[in-house]
């Protein structure tokens, strides 16, 4: 009667366990859909306000900006005022700026609501995090960032075919309110489902570790993506710099000696986090790179819009999205070392496979090799952020989420900086190669000059212009060439960091506890445990 009542009581449990996951699973998705849905509408947004490429830009960086800057605070916020509050407050402080970026009236406006979206929207991956951790059993946390994971790779595929949709056949401001009945629900949910979590009163908030978090983060984040269009040896992006490794120099320097600090950096003492940090950052900068390239391979070269651009990356997204849940199985089961060399493993060879990328190769290759590609980061993407989170103690969970996401945010941020830097200049390299084979005097450059003449001039005033628009077009297809020949470098290069993990990996393999001698073995364990249950059985003597 007793072990049933228990079976019920545990069947129950589990059960509100993963009905709380469902409410973290909807904030982090529309959280990351609606970063996703902003990268096909820029051109819109420039059309409808008219204003220019740049200042548009501002919408994607301001929101990014302001959700990278806010992480660091997340860890107190949490331990100050419960996770479940600050999770329920920050999906309704998102859906409250999506509500407000759908009614914006200019460009100004939008990127004002922008950042109060990504102030709220920032809490939602660290605080989801750190949630998991607290519901959800050690041996079960695999599983559950598995699940929790299918959002963050779910909403990336959706975004680009989805907001391409709606710009196409319906308004831009709906890319904002579709957030709204998502937003909501995960609220009702949230409040519903999630326990409760005791605050913990008398915290001191770290000001000084705050403010030199915002600068270094901000400064940094902005330098990176700013770099390449600015110039990396600009005045205002060797001004961001200066201040990022002086604001870091005094943060380090702050939050070792606080007693209550905002960033916990001690935390990094824990070999195994500190090696799972690193290895997770790896793979991101790893990943970025197939995020990155592909599009720019698909729209640059095969001319296809954001809308078919999706439709082709969608498969591999799926595929990741499903390898999550079944790889936190598995690492629920069998640990981080299998699962993480063979997940690097296919990552590092598929990225290097897509060094044969050519201007003609076909898109069904080219969707395969991705759709390989992704099965490795399912694999090996959510049981390395496992393994070190699993080996933090219950009290340093928030912090540990906080540290590891912002991490990670810095990390794919550096890695497309990186890459566009590396593909930019090989693209000049590959352009002056091909420019010196192709002469004045070469008989195939003349040859295709005198081919497009003879059709561009049925249409053309005269065989003059004909030549000279020949001539650009000729121009064009070798920048297209070696554009191609770079983004295949660039893969190339990008194959490097998760090359260089697979040895990490060793450092974050479980160790087996060695048993105490006083110990009895399982076998001598068993025998006596069927005679204490007998006499526990047998009733007592009742006493007069």
């Amino acid at each position: 009667m007793v072990e049933s009542l228990q079976d019920e009581e545990k069947n129950k449990s589990d059960g509100s366990m993963w009905l709380a996951l469902i409410a973290i699973v909807l904030g982090t998705f529309v959280s990351v859909l609606n970063s996703s849905l902003m990268n096909v509408a820029l051109t819109k947004f420039v059309a409808v306000f008219g204003s220019d490429v740049s200042t548009i830009q501002w919408v994607i960086t301001a929101y990014m900006l302001a959700s990278a800057v806010v992480i660091p605070m997340s860890g107190y916020l949490g331990e100050r005022f419960g996770n479940k509050n600050v999770f329920i407050w920050s999906v309704a402080g998102f859906t409250v700026g999506s509500v407000l970026c759908g009614l914006a009236w200019n460009a100004s406006s939008l990127i004002l609501f922008r950042i109060i979206q990504g102030v709220a929207g920032g809490f939602i991956m660290p605080i989801g995090m750190a949630t998991i951790y607290t519901i959800f059993p050690r041996e079960k946390t695999g599983m559950a960032l598995g699940l929790w994971g299918v959002a963050a790779m779910v909403a990336p595929a959706l975004g680009p075919t989805f907001g391409g949709y709606l710009i196409q056949y319906y308004s831009w401001r709906l890319l904002f309110f579709i957030n709204i009945p998502i937003g909501i629900f995960a609220v009702v949910m949230s409040q519903l489902l999630l326990k409760p979590s005791i605050p913990k009163k008398g915290l001191k908030f770290d000001l000084a570790g705050a403010v030199l978090a915002i600068l270094f983060f901000g400064s940094l984040l902005l330098a990176l993506s700013k770099g390449q269009s600015e110039g990396w040896t600009s005045l205002f992006i060797v001004s961001l710099l200066f201040v990022a490794v002086s604001s870091l120099l005094l943060l380090l320097w702050v939050e070792l000696g606080a007693e209550q600090p905002v960033l916990d950096l001690k935390i990094f003492k824990n070999m195994k986090f500190t090696f799972s940090v690193i290895s997770s950052c790896l793979v991101m900068i790893g990943m970025m790179g197939g995020t990155f390239l592909t599009p720019l391979y698909l729209q640059n070269i095969h001319s296809l819009n954001a809308m078919e651009t999706g439709l082709i990356m969608m498969p591999q997204a799926i595929i990741m999205a499903l390898m999550m849940p079944v790889a936190g199985r598995l690492f629920d089961k069998i640990g981080i070392l299998p699962l993480g060399i063979l997940g690097l493993t296919i990552l590092g060879i598929t990225t290097l496979k897509l060094h044969q990328l050519t201007t003609d190769t076909p898109n069904e290759w080219l969707n395969a090799v991705l759709c390989i590609r992704s099965i490795g980061i399912g694999l090996c993407m959510m049981p390395l952020t496992s393994a070190g989170m699993n080996a933090l103690a219950p009290h340093q969970i928030g912090n540990g989420s906080t540290l590891s996401n912002v991490c990670r945010q810095v990390a794919g941020s550096m890695g497309i900086a990186l890459f566009t830097a590396i593909m930019n200049s090989r693209q000049i390299v590959h352009y002056a190669h091909i420019n010196e084979s192709v002469t004045v005097d070469s008989w195939v450059a003349n040859d295709v000059i005198s081919a497009l003449s003879g059709q561009i001039y049925q249409w053309a005033v005269d065989m003059g212009t004909a030549t000279g628009v020949a001539t650009s077009t000729l121009s064009g297809i070798m920048q297209k060439e070696a554009l191609a020949r770079a983004i295949a470098d660039t893969f190339y290069l990008s194959a490097i960091p998760a090359i260089l993990c697979i040895p990490v990996v060793l450092f974050l393999r479980a160790k087996r506890q060695p048993q105490p001698a006083d110990v009895p073995s399982k076998t001598e364990a068993e025998a006596p445990a069927a005679a204490r249950q007998t006499e526990v059985q047998r009733p007592e003597p009742v006493q007069a």
